[in-house]
């Protein structure tokens, strides 16, 4: 017991040492010295009192064994917070958190060790209570984990609302998929709150998922129905399958607006595998998988399925044969090239029919939600979910797309390298549709006047070598993400060969250049959704006209982007670029039709919250007015 008492008391002195080291440093921890220092006295009165006849080890929850392994530990604890309190005296308060935002990702690896060992003695004090009566083999056992910037991810202690504001759930099995709850570390917060309603029908969705999903019951017997061609009758479960299309900026923004379609319309989301889903993203539903069973019967049809489709809604409009709810399903075609048939989808008379078939399977290349919210029926509930309109995909994007652990070490590994560090982290997304080989001088000339004009790049000074400043330098990083590295080199030898005038430090990086866009190859696919999360991960974002790979990176880090005006006639444009109005997405294809008066209208002036783009001028996008 003599062993126990000097156990106890090595973690009381300890406990209140690094406390005065943190007040030292001006943090601010809940240490709850209270309950530490009553149970060591009532054990130290206790011992003092002779009360070894009352099961000493019951009592204090040690043991000689226990009370030695403690000892052991104590003592390397207490070389490591010498260490620690060595090293924080020269430690500025500013090194700890960086930039207004505060990135959880940026604490300092000594603030992780001192973080560690105070979180560690708790533990090692009541393991013993609750170990004492279990099998050894079944005893908890507690490492300490000392911080170091060349951690993987899962070793990475940091506080941070994992589950984003209720957005996500619990119940993952979190080393699956790291990136879930470990991308609050390396990400900005949300920057908008969810709204109650939001979150309450996300787990009223998951619920539905897990009901009707793939194998269940329900499931089997409506798959019994669209094998046989007719429906039989009613079911409580509904579904809308959506076909892998298009490139993957593309597929990311309508697995977004098929979720939201099925939210409004209570169906569950099913997704085609395509070649390459489950080596992008993780599951994002509970208990229930989100891929479509391989013998899905209609699997086969996928590829042939278009607006002449005898199942096309559009077409059996157009010919007028539509029948009534017998049908077991109907082909939905929303792509780019879709007819005035195929965009009374966007109808509410339409969607009347709609629900009353138990499958839609949906093909579509577009971003169409900001349609939606046209729909008179979808109006109320739309207002629930989302009263700031500009955060839908923000919202959805963060919930449903996790990469997978594979794309996770790509982002880390590559985030600890070449950003973590910086002051301040610039994105820079450029996509050229012009034909022939570049890169070309005036989407240079673009790139350079937008960032410059814009502040987001300092001048360089041409005519001195070196520039000396006052104080602390600044470091910026440049994340730039292209096709072809030449637009990354020159920019780069640009601020090598030249100081900037600010005196800043600017470095620039680019993970890949694959030549030419590779829809099908998944090790490109891998990459680029890679890039598209480390572009969310910047605090200031440029992006190009038309791409929905910068739609996905500014939607998911919640930026409002500076965008680059397409260039016309090889001539950059002035000016060379204009803040976006929200983060939202553009709907490139959007219809121009009132479904009540039957003609044509613009859409884009019909409510305050659905505008034209920047980018694309007949297309349409949400904003908060």
């Amino acid at each position: 017991m003599p062993m126990a008492a000097t156990g106890v008391k090595t973690m009381t002195v300890m406990r209140r040492k690094m406390e005065m080291t943190v007040e030292k440093e001006g943090w601010e921890f809940d240490l709850d010295m209270r309950r530490l220092n009553r149970n060591s006295d009532d054990q130290l009165r206790d011992q003092g009192n002779g009360a070894v006849s009352r099961a000493p080890e019951t009592k204090c929850g040690l043991n000689p064994m226990k009370s030695m392994g403690i000892l052991v530990a104590c003592l390397m604890l207490l070389s490591v917070v010498f260490s620690v309190s060595v090293i924080l005296e020269d430690l500025p308060s500013e090194s700890i958190w960086s930039g207004a935002e505060a990135r959880v990702l940026q604490v300092k690896p000594q603030l992780q060790a001192l973080v560690s060992v105070i979180a560690l003695i708790p533990k090692l004090e009541n393991s013993s209570a609750a170990n004492v009566h279990k099998p050894f083999q079944e005893q908890e056992s507690y490492m300490l984990v000392v911080g170091s910037e060349d951690d993987s991810p899962h070793d990475v202690k940091v506080p941070g609302d994992k589950l984003l504001g209720g957005l996500l759930t619990n119940g993952f099995d979190e080393r699956s998929c790291l990136s879930r709850y470990q991308s609050v570390l390396y990400s900005k917060a949300l920057t908008h709150n969810p709204s109650p309603y939001l979150i309450s029908r996300l787990r009223s969705y998951e619920a539905l998922h897990k009901r009707c999903g793939p194998h269940t019951e329900p499931y089997n017997k409506t798959i019994e129905q669209l094998a046989s061609g007719k429906q039989t009758g009613t079911s409580d479960c509904k579904y809308v399958v959506w076909i892998s299309f298009s490139g993957l900026g593309n597929r990311i923004l309508t697995l977004a607006s098929a979720f939201l379609y099925s939210l409004l319309t209570n169906r569950v989301l099913l997704v085609d595998r395509g070649v390459d889903i489950t080596d992008l993203f993780c599951e994002p539903f509970p208990d229930v998988s989100w891929l479509l069973p391989t013998d899905f019967p209609l699997t086969s049809q996928f590829s042939h399925l278009d607006q002449k489709s005898v199942h096309s809604y559009g077409n059996m409009v157009k010919n007028n044969s539509l029948v009534d709810s017998t049908l077991p399903f109907v082909y939905l075609h929303l792509v780019h090239d879709y007819g005035d048939h195929d965009k009374l989808f966007f109808c509410d008379q339409d969607q009347s029919f709609l629900d009353r078939v138990p499958w839609l399977v949906m093909k579509t290349d577009n971003y169409f939600v900001p349609s939606l919210f046209l729909i008179p029926s979808f109006e109320t509930e739309l207002r629930n979910l989302f009263p700031e309109k500009q955060t839908v995909f923000h919202f959805l994007g963060r919930y449903l797309f996790h990469p997978t652990n594979q794309v996770w070490g790509l982002v880390t590994r590559y985030y600890q390298a070449y950003l973590a560090k910086a002051d301040e982290k610039i994105g820079i997304q450029i996509r050229v549709f012009d034909t022939g080989v570049g890169p070309f001088q005036h989407v240079l000339d673009q790139i350079l006047a937008c960032t410059l004009n814009a502040n987001l790049l300092p001048k360089i000074n041409r005519q001195e070598h070196i520039i000396g400043t006052a104080g602390k330098q600044k470091s910026k990083a440049v994340l730039m993400t292209s096709l072809s590295s030449g637009y990354f080199e020159r920019i780069r030898d640009m601020y090598w060969e030249y100081p900037t005038t600010t005196g800043d430090i600017i470095g620039i990086y680019q993970p890949s250049h694959e030549e030419y866009q590779q829809t099908e190859k998944q090790m490109h696919n891998v990459k680029a959704w890679a890039e598209m999360y480390l572009l969310s991960m910047t605090d200031k974002l440029v992006t190009s006209s038309w791409s929905t790979f910068g739609y996905v990176a500014q939607g998911l880090g919640g930026l409002k982007p500076w965008i680059l005006y397409k260039p016309e006639n090889s001539t950059a444009p002035d000016p060379p670029c204009q803040r976006a109005m929200s983060m939202e997405p553009c709907f490139h294809a959007p219809p121009f039709f009132d479904c009540m008066k039957k003609i044509g209208v613009d859409t884009g002036a019909l409510v305050p919250h659905v505008r034209h783009c920047e980018d694309m001028s007949w297309g349409l996008k949400l904003v908060d007015h």
